[in-house]
């Protein structure tokens, strides 16, 4: 058969065997119904109004509150006209306004984390015209800055002893309402709940707690399961915020489809609303489908997405992305698993929005750095660079330590897979540079596969897999472990 597989930014043709087996989220296995366009408001104000373990936003904020609205960056979410962030944000603007909630006291803040700070115009397509004209021009929408110190407060560790610094607009504020998404998330299962305040709005040495390979590289996170050590620090993390507030994030979020429309919405306590919301999710995310274990599996790589554009050319960050698959479909793979994909691979790091990122490269390449966590050691040394940290702050750069929670998940598909192929590769030697091997054709990679994989292969084919958003695939008969662990478990967790 003949597909089109992702590659810079067009496609690239492969002629695989007619019995290679196809995926596309949303396509292949339709999702659950979304709620329709003219009923979405409606259910986006019940739920605001009707909020799980936790009094509704009338009676929690009042004349003279100070509040906060966190929303995600565009990393997530969608920017149609009805997306959660747009709808979610004005009526809960609408309940605070109903009781005396003045406009100047209201801050909506980007909780881009260590991602890098979203432009003007970013801003303006995550919340809309209306929205964006009704706050930038007080200053009134800002992006959350993790290198601010006046405008951090430390909280000291968790009873693990992980380190809690967080932005302090929110740790002032009366009133905090998150707007997250329930979304599929190769980190800890799903985005939302208390994962977006974990690492959304705290400082690099916390997320240095979770993002490292003594986290990311246990069974417990590969495959993709919300009962990880990883989701646990997201949670303690979180619940210690809100201990040392003294009050409770008020949550909104959105179970979401393949195109980003809502399924559900679910508000209040995240201890005991993420649990219900990951519940519906489940029914689109872990999609039990898979007949038989794929000793290959294709996909193609776009030069933008995601991150930003060079993703799918820059190699540390083509490797991270290569690895989310892995983790995401890990229960369909065989172990002696082959990776084929398809990349630009041309040299571009595209230096403005990950500044350090060919430095790592470069380093990785010497002083007997044999595999990637081998470079986990000057994280911190990265993390205090004055210039990398100048750059995230003033010009849009991702923060340095970013780069890190990339090495460590990208060294998770050389952990799981037997090859990795990176197909059509203008300066190949980046691809070798990974531990990857190198083929100007799908054909030619897949040939050189059966070497390792023999000459019938079952084959997974994943077309548009970065441009869609993604499921977790499972084993068709893969028994439900939901009740080992009612309120954090998957159909098919660990």
């Amino acid at each position: 058969m003949r597909l089109e597989f992702e590659y810079g930014k067009g496609t690239m043709a492969a002629n695989l065997p007619d019995n290679t087996d196809v995926f596309i989220p949303g396509v292949t296995v339709p999702d659950p119904d979304h709620i329709p366009e003219d009923k979405l408001e409606e259910e986006t104000l019940k739920s605001l109004r009707n909020p799980i373990g936790m009094p509704p936003l009338t009676e929690l904020a009042k004349e003279g509150s100070k509040v906060v609205i966190v929303f995600p960056d565009r990393v997530k979410g969608g920017e149609q006209p009805t997306s959660h962030r747009k709808l979610s944000i004005r009526l809960a603007l609408n309940e605070l306004y109903s009781v005396g909630v003045r406009k100047e006291d209201i801050l909506l803040l980007c909780s881009n984390g260590l991602h890098r700070k979203n432009t003007k115009e970013e801003i303006e397509g995550v919340l809309g015209k209306e929205l964006f004209n009704e706050f930038w021009h007080t200053g009134q929408i800002i992006n959350h800055d993790s290198e601010d110190y006046d405008h951090l407060v430390d909280l000291g560790t968790t009873r693990r002893g992980d380190p809690v610094i967080m932005n302090k607009y929110v740790y002032d504020a009366d009133v905090v309402i998150m707007i997250g998404h329930t979304q599929g998330n190769p980190y800890g299962g799903y985005s939302g709940g208390y994962k977006h305040s974990a690492t959304g709005i705290t400082h690099w040495k916390s997320i240095a707690s979770h993002h490292v390979p003594s986290v990311m590289h246990r069974p417990d996170f590969t495959p993709v399961s919300g009962s990880s050590l990883m989701r646990s620090k997201f949670d303690e993390i979180s619940m210690h915020m809100e201990e040392k507030m003294g009050k409770k994030f008020f949550c909104c979020d959105a179970v979401l489809d393949s195109k980003s429309r809502q399924i559900a919405i679910f508000s209040g306590y995240a201890k005991e609303m993420q649990p219900l919301s990951w519940k519906v999710a489940d029914k689109r995310t872990y999609v039990h489908w898979a007949e038989k274990k794929y000793n290959v599996m294709v996909f193609g790589m776009p030069q933008f997405f995601h991150y930003g554009e060079g993703m799918g050319t820059n190699p540390i960050m083509f490797m991270q992305a290569i690895s989310a698959q892995v983790i995401r479909h890990k229960r369909v793979l065989a172990d002696n698993c082959v990776i084929i994909c398809s990349s630009l691979c041309n040299g571009y790091f595209h230096d403005e929005l990950w500044p350090y990122l060919r430095k790592l490269y470069d380093m990785f390449g010497h002083d007997q750095m044999q595999i990637l966590p081998d470079l986990n050691r000057y994280g911190e040394y990265f993390a205090t660079d004055t210039e990398f940290i100048r750059q995230y702050r003033y010009c849009n750069a991702f923060h340095p330590f970013h780069g890190f929670s990339m090495i460590s998940c990208a060294h998770i598909a050389e952990m799981n897979t037997a090859a990795i192929y990176i197909v059509g590769a203008q300066e190949p030697g980046y691809a070798r540079g990974m531990g990857c091997k190198t083929r100007a054709t799908f054909e030619e990679a897949l040939e050189d596969a059966k070497k390792i994989v023999g000459e019938n292969p079952n084959i997974l084919a994943l077309p548009l897999t970065f441009k869609t958003s993604a499921v977790h695939l499972c084993m068709k008969n893969q028994p439900n472990h939901e009740a080992d662990k009612p309120n954090i478990g998957h159909p098919c967790g660990m």
